[in-house]
């Protein structure tokens, strides 16, 4: 079935990326792979990963662990949500380990898979998911694999980076475990005093940028391309779009894109995205419909009706112009794309 859309997918961007990661983390590199591999597709990033020499992989929850199948040789895979009521089934018939994030958690599993190793999230400051550190004395008989936590200011610099890590440390010197991680995108470009054992990318490793000093070194990994359905002239003085927000001042060669904000291209890039037809700059004319956008086409006279031009998708840039965080420009593109890698 022809699908009018295309996501474009660079395997040789996604390893070279992981690979910058690992290096100037100094140490072990894992991956986070939770909602579909940040929209580019989980298997498909797993296996180019582990290619690259990723080992540790990470998912939010069961369903997802599940959608994986098999992993490759030698990989692991934590559940960062751990183990609820609901998850017991299918925690006891998989590989992965969960990541215990509190109290009743950790008393589950001990009921559950005595001796069997699972990870633990210490809150240290991000007031999400974790065990507070006062809270630890219940880790007792568990085999802790990775002992982790979670930054929440590392994209900035923030002084609740440096209380994290405090805290981290004081827990960790306590609280026996194989490995300590603390590390995500952000926190592996704050240098090595937060990479312990183990990192935990994910944003960085699909093209996003996620602190200055990971610029110039981060290349893009999805390529957002659409085919155009009609070509028009907008008249002097006629308006394009809902709400007329675009207005012509002369008359203007537009062609209508087939992407909309239900294909994640959000309302946010209404008369400030863009699109290239080969080198050529098409600005984004006044709103992104649900399932069309017009771009300004008077620069490329012979782009017609089934030609393909690529959206600006860079995901730094795109933030800027549309508002939203790089995380949601990957996690919000949709299933109507054909996703191919190249």
């Amino acid at each position: 079935m022809h699908r009018p859309l295309r996501l474009t997918l660079d395997r040789a961007a996604l390893q070279h990326n992981w690979r910058w990661l690992a290096e100037t983390a100094g140490t072990a590199c894992g991956a986070a792979i939770k909602a579909d591999g940040y929209g580019i597709g989980a298997r498909e990033a797993m296996a180019a990963l582990h290619e690259a020499g990723c080992r540790d992989f990470f998912v939010s929850n069961w369903a997802e662990a599940a959608e994986l199948g098999d992993l490759p040789a030698g990989a692991s895979l934590g559940v960062l949500h751990g183990v609820g009521p609901g998850d017991v089934e299918a925690a006891l018939g998989s590989s992965a380990r969960p990541v215990l994030n509190s109290g009743e958690q950790v008393g589950r599993w001990k009921e559950i898979a005595p001796g069997r190793p699972c990870d633990v999230m210490l809150d240290t400051g991000i007031n999400r998911l974790g065990l507070r550190p006062d809270e630890t004395g219940c880790l007792d008989e568990l085999a802790i694999d990775t002992l982790m936590s979670h930054l929440a200011c590392a994209d900035e610099d923030h002084p609740l980076n440096a209380t994290q890590l405090e805290r981290f440390r004081e827990v960790a010197a306590a609280v026996p475990a194989t490995r300590y991680s603390l590390a995500n995108s952000a926190g592996i470009c704050l240098g090595r005093d937060y990479a312990f054992d183990l990192v935990r990318p994910g944003i960085a490793i699909y093209g996003g940028v996620p602190r200055r000093e990971a610029e110039g070194h981060i290349r893009q990994v999805a390529h957002v391309e659409a085919q155009i359905v009609q070509r028009r002239t907008i008249r002097a003085g006629e308006s394009c779009g809902y709400g007329a927000t675009f207005v012509a001042e002369a008359e203007t060669e537009a062609a209508i894109l087939n992407i909309g904000y239900a294909d994640g291209y959000l309302r946010g890039f209404s008369s400030n995205g863009s699109a290239f037809a080969g080198e050529l700059a098409l600005p984004v004319l006044g709103r992104v419909s649900m399932d069309l956008m017009a771009v300004r086409c008077d620069a490329a006279p012979d782009l017609k009706e089934g030609d393909w031009v690529e959206v600006d998708y860079d995901l730094p840039t795109a933030s800027r112009q549309s508002g939203l965080s790089q995380y949601e420009l990957l996690t919000t593109l949709g299933g109507r794309f054909e996703r191919r890698w190249r």
